[in-house]
């Protein structure tokens, strides 16, 4: 049997290296796990035909911990699912409320698109606190026609949006695609900046951190053990679930299969497992050609969701230049063992703490086509009537 290598990095992260194919599989998602990605056709309430584009929204480890009310007429409500959070890489919940704001900016673009303006009220009851989310809404929603309201040229790019994992071609991205990136965040309160090959010393720091950051993550038990969690091995859990880390390759299904992969354990910081991965991001790392980054001053939840507003456009903008975007979200987090590389990357994007924070940080560049990541569909964000 031929051998082949598989080193592959995915959201949270794991591995597999070095496995045999298996003939007669298919390591293509199924399609009932990617089929919200197709165009929602029939007779669709106004407000579920909108929510089809905001559950399209990237959200970190893919969790989609969006929930809405649609009882009241002419209006949604959000709510973070607070079943579906990271409190080992994500513990003050900073990630998941950019989320928050990704899907709403979508949610925004679908309602202008059928000619409705959406007046969104971030945080009717009161602003979560610094430390946690708890069960008030994100926002309240109302759609109201308006033949003022003006599309957004950004929703055509909604349904090519995807994060790409995959090596990057080792060439700058143009002028042009920078200036449409800058401009499409102009109406926030962000402040947005590229690193490029053209700086040789500044991209060497920031490949050097975002290595640190992967290598702390892969290497303490408890934050792989979350994103172990969120795995989905094979055709059956991913239909199942359509979120978290989805994983279709022929060997590893076989592998987990028989009980060889033990999902409970994490793997000794020296295991194949923990270095063949650290070495396969550190190749993808070293080749990429430019980094993106975004900075607020203040990190209240409402400055996040902006933020998430922000990035989600950016990425839009990215995806109509034909540049992929993959979030290095690791030294962002604000754990323990992080702290260094967390310091280091504010430092380099003169980011002061406690004024100022690093809300975005990714690989920008030409990538292969990739396919969608699962989403769960509609029902299951919408909260029981």
């Amino acid at each position: 049997m031929e051998r082949r290598s598989f080193i592959k990095l995915l959201g949270g992260g794991v591995v597999f290296a070095a496995l045999p194919a298996v003939s007669g599989c298919s390591s293509q998602l199924p399609s009932e796990a990617i089929a919200a990605w197709r165009h929602p056709s029939g007779n669709l309430d106004i407000r579920k035909w909108i929510l089809s584009y905001a559950i399209l929204a990237p959200h970190s480890h893919n969790l989609q911990s969006w929930l809405v009310d649609l009882r009241k007429p002419d209006e949604i409500s959000l709510y973070c699912d607070l079943t579906r959070l990271l409190p080992e890489t994500d513990p003050f919940s900073r990630q998941i409320v950019m989320s928050q704001g990704t899907f709403i900016e979508l949610l925004d673009m679908a309602a202008r698109e059928r000619g409705l303006r959406a007046e969104i009220n971030l945080f009717p009851k009161g602003e979560f606190g610094a430390e946690k989310v708890d069960g008030r809404p994100t926002a309240s929603i109302r759609l109201v026609e308006d033949s003022s309201v003006k599309k957004d040229p950004l929703f055509l790019q909604i349904l090519k949006r995807h994060t790409n994992r995959e090596a990057y071609e080792l060439k700058d991205p143009t002028p042009d695609a920078l200036t449409s990136i800058k401009k499409s965040v102009e109406n926030y309160p962000v402040n947005i900046g590229f690193t490029l090959s053209s700086q040789p010393e500044l991209i060497a720091k920031h490949r050097a951190i975002a290595a640190e950051g992967w290598r702390i993550e892969l290497t303490t038990p408890r934050t792989i053990l979350e994103s172990y969690k969120l795995l989905r091995i094979g055709p059956n859990e991913i239909k199942k679930h359509r979120d978290g880390i989805s994983i279709n390759e022929p060997f590893l299904r076989f592998i987990d299969s028989v009980g060889f992969f033990d999902r409970t354990k994490a793997p000794s910081p020296d295991d194949f497992a923990t270095t063949g991965q650290i070495d396969d991001f550190n190749e993808k790392i070293e080749k990429t050609p430019a980094f993106f980054w975004m900075v607020t001053e203040e990190n209240g939840r409402t400055v996040q969701i902006n933020a998430g507003r922000a990035y989600v456009r950016a990425q839009l903008a990215a995806t109509s230049k034909g540049l992929s975007m993959q979030p290095l979200s690791q030294a962002l987090q604000e754990f323990p063992e992080m702290k260094k590389p967390y310091a280091d990357i504010h430092q380099l994007l003169n980011a002061s703490q406690p004024n100022h924070t690093v809300q975005m940080w990714a690989r920008l560049g030409y990538a292969p086509v990739i396919s969608p990541s699962p989403r769960r569909g509609i029902a299951a964000h919408i909260l029981d009537t």
